[in-house]
């Protein structure tokens, strides 16, 4: 039987979305019937953890195996079968992740301090301060990027895939001058960035 290892997130309270409302149990299976359609229909994971991130609606990262019926897209699969190997609420791996992603790109702009120190701590007491500093210095493609990155770093849910996407789009500023060059400037820090994010989530599995 064909099977495909995926990465899928779930919200906090670790159920299915969509009125399923099925709780996701460590080592179960959920199977669904019908034609399968990717973002319509079936039980859904990318190959790819930061793929996986685009479409979190929370914190909750499992490692999944898909079999069954398999229809493979670009960035996500879905399938009649989908088992939970092991996971967990990644919030605070996400939030880390976030602030690495928005220190891949800060030395393109001069950030005031407490930006910094915020970005290199995750001091949350420091959170509204380098948010008023960062929005005082001048307008900058570079700052705005970083900051971008910093603020999703606070956010609750899995929502550091915009600092990621941020990121991506700091990385290839300079080479933007043609679409090869910005494209190829895009993959190589998203790859960087799945990688740094696969290892993250891996080394916090409990």
């Amino acid at each position: 039987m064909k099977t495909e290892l995926g990465w899928h997130f779930a919200r906090a309270g670790n159920r299915l979305n969509y009125d399923d409302g099925r709780p996701i149990i460590i080592g179960e299976t959920h199977t669904v019937q019908g034609q399968l359609k990717l973002c319509e229909w079936g039980l859904h994971a990318s190959k790819r953890i930061l793929d996986a991130l685009q479409y979190a609606p929370g914190p909750v990262i499992y490692r999944v195996r898909l079999s069954g019926e398999i229809l493979v897209g670009n960035d996500k699969m879905c399938a009649t079968e989908r088992t939970y190997l092991w996971g967990y609420d990644a919030t605070e791996i996400l939030r880390a992740f976030a602030r690495r992603c928005a220190l891949d790109v800060v030395h393109l702009w001069d950030p005031p301090g407490v930006v910094l120190k915020y970005l290199k701590t995750g001091d949350e007491s420091l959170r509204a301060a380098a948010w008023a500093a960062a929005r005082a210095a001048a307008p900058h493609a570079a700052r705005d990027a970083v900051w971008d990155a910093a603020r999703i770093a606070a956010a609750r849910i899995a929502a550091a895939r915009i600092a990621a996407e941020a990121v991506a789009r700091a990385a290839a500023a300079k080479a933007a001058a043609r679409d090869a060059a910005w494209a190829a400037a895009r993959a190589a820090a998203r790859a960087k960035q799945n990688k740094r994010l696969t290892s993250m989530i891996t080394a916090g599995r409990r």
